[in-house]
């Protein structure tokens, strides 16, 4: 009986399912590699007690968890200052029987910042980084009946590894999932830094002709030495083999190898971003049965000072948003795939063609994603704000910078490695740290260029010059500091550097859908407690227009995504957050700018009527405006037709619309060129001033402490 299978009944389905899902052909081996999580079971205390890895050690008291789980869930999100240390997860695991020809590993998908694990006491390693995949052999470890995983994390700020400093909460915790995968003793590696041990890399690309390399690495944890057949095949999206090779390969006792083949697709189909992401299947596979799958999307790439970002040889605009770990509220970034599942498809519905994904490796889930939907991905390391120079924080980034590389070589939406953000200090120790995470990344993948995301100091700072695409934080119209405009600005930068890639990697401002005010203030006041959406909304306006017409900006960010949490902040409707979110942090309400976007960027058609939230007035006629990308579009009040108007710019406009006293029911409506309808609707209330009947006071709503409630998304 395999391992897997007995440790417990629960996971019996699942394993059965795999075998099903993976089953070999007639003659063949079946596959042998499985997989089974344990996210259930767990006992947990925030707390460092001694002696918590033994065996006999008494749990009984602690916490009873199911994963993902962080112990900063409610103090990381409230701006009284979180917990940063210790926090202790234990698990009992039963095992029947240990098969002396497999070998069981222990795979955390994320554990925030460091992790030392133990089973049955025993210590069997120590991760540094919060945001990787990595694994351990336990098979030392383990024993016939019962055994016991113990797992201290550990997110204290002293720690030397990155992130030292951001602008956003470290969760500590197992936050993402733990598994126990089994092999055959001689297996594809999984020890190659968190990697899937399988890397196809393209080697010339033609309307004829792909010729491809596969680089497939075995661990061999037999005290014999072994040969075995590695076979390739590349399957395309409807399942049929274009390209096979196969090679025999020694492995020492105890010891790796690896081996590259050699293989060619005939009229191969490219991976074309957003207009058509195909994806082929790469599968390695053992005589004793391992196998791994990988995608495998065919394109060239590269950035041109002229032409911006550069796809199979054509322009291709690269317009989005950064994108921070999936949150929410209560449960900060321990959070479940249909929630990383409804936060992509939130923003694949904006129609934006690139993610930058912030400040740290994402999951699996959301480069899967970015491959199927052809999003192009800037992906980046946590060097963030601080870095220490310190050969021992230097080993942590480069580790950290393999451990990206490694686990997202294989996905084609993957088009930058960013070696970090914001780092302030100006001294030669940061240039020179910056350009040795630079030339690792290009050792690493010579096939993808690097960026770095730059702030708050010169354009002709040294630090600007190092990576192949360079990235600017400009915050022109929100921060005050920043004086500048987003369309000076850049044509300034390309004037001055024309030999220089380069991106607006963010841009943004803060909007509570709580705080409504109409006019907007004149002047923004970004730590106040008073951040209202339509102050938000212009901002996004204004500098969209500057940034769209830039030619040769090879891409522009929106920061950010999602409100997020910032557990040092103190302004907009509540401490703890960020809210220069597109949607707020609960996924309740998609602001009006996130709209603003929408028309802008999506083929979908579409129409929104703004300042919704603003749902009482007080004057007699008000201006309505709508976002739409239909070419004009008609409103009625209270079913009367008030006026047909153009929508120039993606904007509507109508002025002096009359409101009546009680409930007034808006609506605006547009023809596809189908012939479809599309629409938006909307109800104010008008209500009358105590003593003259009506405000002349332009309606304001002040911030209230509740969270947002607004309307369900996409509405």
């Amino acid at each position: 009986m395999s391992l897997i299978v007995a440790l417990a009944w629960g996971c019996v389905h699942a394993s059965i399912a795999m075998a099903a899902e993976n089953a070999a052909a007639p003659g063949d081996v079946p596959p042998t590699r499985t997989q089974v999580p344990i996210d259930a079971g767990w006992r947990f205390l925030r707390a460092d007690p001694a002696d918590a890895a033994r065996e006999d050690f008494d749990d009984g008291p602690w916490a009873e968890v199911t994963l993902p789980h962080t112990y900063n869930a409610a103090d990381g999100e409230d701006g009284g200052g979180y917990y940063r240390g210790a926090g202790w997860y234990r698990r009992a695991l039963q095992v029947p029987s240990l098969p002396a020809d497999r070998r069981v590993w222990l795979q955390f998908d994320g554990a925030a910042l460091a992790a030392d694990v133990w089973v049955n006491g025993r210590h069997v390693g120590r991760h540094e980084g919060g945001y990787a995949r990595f694994r351990f052999d336990i098979t030392p470890q383990l024993k016939m009946g019962a055994n016991l995983i113990a797992v201290r994390t550990d997110n204290a700020a002293s720690l030397p590894i990155a992130p030292l400093g951001g602008d956003f909460t470290v969760f500590g915790g197992l936050y993402r999932g733990v598994s126990i995968v089994e092999v055959p003793a001689l297996h594809i590696d999984l020890a190659d830094h968190g990697g899937p041990g399988v890397y196809a890399s393209t080697r010339s690309l033609s309307d004829d002709r792909a010729s491809l390399s596969v680089h497939v690495a075995l661990r061999n944890d037999e005290a014999r030495a072994r040969r075995s057949n590695v076979s390739v095949t590349i399957d395309d999206a409807e399942g049929n083999t274009v390209a096979s090779a196969r090679r025999q390969l020694r492995v020492g006792a105890g010891s790796t190898a690896s081996l590259d083949l050699p293989l060619a697709i005939a009229r191969p189909r490219l991976w074309q971003g957003r207009t058509d992401p195909y994806l082929y299947t790469v599968t390695a596979r053992l005589d004793s049965g391992d196998e791994v799958r990988v995608p495998l999307g065919l394109r060239t790439i590269r950035f041109d000072p002229r032409d911006g970002f550069v796809l199979n040889g054509k322009p291709y605009p690269l317009h989005g948003v950064n994108l921070f770990h999936p949150q929410r509220p209560g449960r900060g970034t321990a959070v479940v795939e249909t929630d990383v599942a409804a936060d992509m498809q939130a923003m694949d519905e904006l129609g934006l063609t690139a993610l930058r994904l912030v400040h740290y490796q994402h999951p699996q889930s959301v480069y899967d994603y970015a491959d199927r939907h052809g999003i192009a991905v800037w992906t980046e390391i946590p060097i963030n704000g601080v870095i220490q120079d310190s050969a021992r924080f230097l080993d942590n980034a480069s580790a950290q910078l393999r451990e990206l590389v490694r686990q997202n070589y294989h996905h084609p939406s993957v088009v930058l490695w960013g070696i970090g953000n914001e780092v302030y200090a100006t001294t030669p120790d940061v240039a020179a740290f910056l350009r040795r995470m630079n030339d690792l990344a290009h050792e690493l993948d010579p096939s993808r260029p690097t960026a770095y995301a730059h702030c708050c100091q010169r354009d002709d700072d040294p630090k600007a010059a190092i990576t192949d695409v360079i990235g600017f934080n400009r915050y022109f119209g929100w921060y005050p500091e920043q004086t500048d405009t987003m369309r000076a600005w850049a044509e300034r930068y390309r004037s001055a550097f024309p030999e220089r890639a380069f991106m607006v990697s963010e841009y943004g401002a803060g909007g509570s859908p709580l705080q409504q005010q109409v006019p907007p203030p004149d002047r923004n006041v970004p730590q106040s407690g008073w951040h209202p959406e339509q102050a938000q909304t212009r901002y996004h306006v204004q500098n969209w227009r500057d940034l769209r017409d830039q030619h040769g900006l090879s891409g522009a960010f929106v920061w950010v995504a999602f409100d997020l949490a910032s557990d040092g902040r103190h302004e907009g409707d509540r401490p703890g957050i960020n809210d220069k979110g597109l949607v707020s942090y609960d996924r309740s309400v998609r602001k009006d700018a996130y709209f603003w976007y929408q028309a802008n960027w999506s083929a979908r058609p579409m129409a929104h009527l703004l300042d919704r939230r603003l749902a009482v007035r007080y004057e007699d006629k008000v201006d309505i405006a709508a976002f739409s990308n239909l070419a004009e579009v008609w409103l009625t009040i209270n079913g009367r037709m008030f006026g047909q108007t153009p929508v120039v710019d993606h904007v509507a406009q109508w002025s002096d619309v009359p409101l009546v006293i009680g409930t007034n029911d808006i609506r605006i409506a547009g023809k596809t060129a189908q012939g479809t309808t599309v629409g938006d609707r909307i109800q104010l209330t008008r209500m009358p001033s105590p003593e003259t009947g009506i405000s002349p006071i332009p309606a304001i709503r002040k911030p209230v402490p509740a969270a947002p409630t607004g309307k369900p998304p996409g509405q």
